[in-house]
């Protein structure tokens, strides 16, 4: 198998996998942002570990959606 450089790749694909870098980062920083602001008790899981998956896992901008999705409870929500 050959691995294609940069510069092989054509400008679409180049597009492409720059668009998804940037909107995966945009997910990753809205997640963050959101964590950091919101109370523990609004939280499902540790904090810590929610911010540590986000910052270190190449998600593809898939565990942003599952905090927001999953990881966050609505006001009054302790369950």
């Amino acid at each position: 198998m050959i691995r294609k450089q940069w510069h092989d790749l054509n400008a679409r694909t180049r597009g492409l996998i720059v668009g998804a870098g940037v909107i995966d980062a945009i997910a990753k920083v809205a997640a963050l942002l959101d964590l950091l602001q919101r109370p523990p008790e609004q939280i499902r899981g540790s904090k810590r570990v929610w911010a540590t998956s986000i910052v270190l896992v190449n998600s593809i901008g898939a565990l942003p959606v599952a905090y927001f999705l999953l990881g966050r409870r609505a006001p009054g929500d302790n369950a």
